[in-house]
């Protein structure tokens, strides 16, 4: 295999959409003004409010950590804290940013059935302890599509929305994936978020056929008071803003964004298909998203990477993460199957 091969271990393996790839070029030619004052800025930012069905703020970064760190802080004093699964992004894979970012917010952690925070575990952190010596709970903030690729249900965000009223909380959702959450449940992007109590979305678009870029939309614009001085304080203000911006019309007018993400679900749920007879595999998750997760033994990962298979392994002995893409194909799905089935001895 070369290093071109489509591989599993991370949809960021991925290359860059057509329609991210043809706006781009097309915002490359000739001149446009800097720093966000562009028409491509401002017509990413139009489709996004008509997505959503609201006049949301739009703000853009180049990558996630940043995106959900400059969205947290904005939320947040040094002095609160922020709920979350124990499993989030923001406190396995990135790095201490929200922290830092936020000057010291502490991230309280939830133990979480299938990567998902509940009524109940909110309302237990946040009412631990309520005294002066204590960060003070103020956002709680959600993984959509989850870090083992389970996804929130509209009824479930609006539960824990209204957890947050009760308790003076902001809701933050992390939307890495939440292209292909909307794919899974064919629900509206607007029935997902601020119809159901989200304050500020995080729309991840580096992992559905972007190059580079997120998107952070604050539909209590109220909280977005500032936002764009944080940004350029953290060096996310892009100086050639088109080329964040583009590649989201590409991906927005058409609806190709949802289009890439059924189609990584769909090679999610064939690979999981494919190996539910296998003797000594199962499924560690229910696979709701682009994410396969699955137990199976040492030897049988080891058999795998010898055949040249990439991976990640993060989630605990005998678990291996498989991930697909906007460009997955599914014959290479059959065929990781079948080593999978051959590595089982099946």
């Amino acid at each position: 295999m070369t290093d071109q091969t489509q591989q599993f271990a991370s949809d960021n393996y991925s290359g860059i959409c057509p329609e991210a790839w043809a706006a781009m070029a097309e915002a490359n030619r000739g001149h446009e003004r800097a720093y966000g004052e562009d028409q491509w800025t401002a017509r990413a930012s139009d489709h996004f409010r008509q997505l959503f069905e609201t006049d949301c703020e739009v703000f853009f970064a180049f990558n996630g950590t940043a995106a959900n760190s400059l969205a947290l802080a904005s939320l947040c004093q040094s002095y609160h804290s922020v709920i979350c699964s124990e499993t989030a992004h923001v406190e396995t894979d990135e790095c201490g940013a929200p922290e830092f970012f936020s000057n010291g917010s502490k991230l309280l952690l939830a133990r979480t059935a299938d990567g998902k925070l509940t009524p109940d575990a909110i309302r237990e952190i946040a009412l631990k302890r309520q005294d002066i010596h204590y960060p003070k709970p103020r956002v709680v903030t959600l993984t959509q599509a989850t870090e083992v690729g389970t996804v929130y249900r509209p009824e479930e965000v609006r539960a824990i929305s209204q957890v947050c009223k009760e308790l003076g909380l902001n809701l933050h959702m992390d939307g890495a994936r939440f292209s292909n959450a909307c794919a899974f449940l064919g629900c509206s992007p607007a029935e997902l978020t601020w119809k159901a109590g989200v304050d500020v979305l995080c729309f991840g678009g580096t992992k559905n056929g972007m190059a580079v870029g997120e998107a952070i939309l604050f539909f209590n614009r109220d909280l977005a008071e500032d936002f764009d001085y944080r940004c350029k304080q953290a060096g996310q203000l892009a100086s050639k803003m088109r080329f964040l911006a583009a590649p989201w019309v590409g991906l927005l007018q058409d609806d190709a964004w949802l289009h890439y993400g059924n189609h990584a679900n769909a090679c999610a749920q064939l690979l999981a298909e494919l190996v539910a007879d296998v003797p000594g595999v199962s499924l560690m998750f229910p696979v709701e998203a682009n994410g396969v997760f699955l137990q199976m033994s040492e030897p049988a990962l080891e058999f795998l990477r010898a055949k040249g298979w990439r991976f990640y392994t993060f989630i605990g002995a005998g678990g291996a993460r498989f991930m697909c893409s906007w460009d997955t194909e599914m014959d290479r799905v059959r065929e990781l199957a079948a080593d999978i089935r051959a590595a089982m001895g099946a």
